[in-house]
């Protein structure tokens, strides 16, 4: 991804989108492309509402999440995306406060494991969906200051750190890449 400005995903010799290197890991378009360009926790769920920044969608147990509107583009069911790194774990005991207008879930620590540079975290949250967390060991130093298998967490991220992919069950009819750019003879 270091060497190209345009990148141009394939899926079963169809394009699944073009784009460039921080479009396509930021705000992938299908669930393929989220989880091609590394881990994605994807969260089904249903739009309730809208204004002009961000969509408000509720989730499998109620919770409800914001993501940037403009890239719900008119569907119900969707799924909001959100990387590993981008979420961030609180006592789930309340003591930690969520940053206002941050999205938060509930949730348990499942799984631990200690990279060196991060740790990784497997998260149930309380609908069922399990979320991979990266957090850098900065604040944490020891073992003894991991969070632990069985402890309580919210997971909180930024709306705006969000992507919204299609529905897995959706099904594209053009062989055209999602952010299709036509080609010139400077381009091709």
């Amino acid at each position: 991804m270091t060497m190209s400005d345009r990148i141009a995903v394939m899926n079963l010799g169809r394009y699944e989108q073009l784009g460039d290197p921080e479009s396509l890991y930021e705000r992938p378009s299908t669930p393929f492309v989220a989880n091609f360009l590394g881990v994605s926790n994807l969260l089904p769920g249903t739009v309730q509402g809208k204004d002009e920044r961000y969509a408000t969608v509720k989730l499998a147990d109620d919770t409800l999440i914001r993501a940037p509107s403009g890239l719900v583009d008119g569907r119900s069911d969707i799924n909001v995306g959100v990387r590993p790194e981008k979420i961030r774990l609180r006592e789930g005991n309340g003591t930690d406060a969520t940053p206002s207008g941050h999205n938060a879930l509930h949730g348990i620590v499942r799984d631990v494991s200690y990279l060196g540079v991060s740790t990784q975290y497997q998260v149930e949250a309380r609908g069922g969906a399990r979320l991979t967390v990266y957090e850098q060991n900065v604040e944490r130093a020891t073992r003894a200051e991991l969070w632990s298998p069985g402890e309580e967490v919210v997971l909180t991220w930024s709306p705006d750190h969000s992507f919204v992919v299609t529905s897995p069950t959706s099904s594209t009819t053009s062989n055209e890449p999602t952010d299709a750019v036509p080609a010139d003879a400077s381009t091709a």
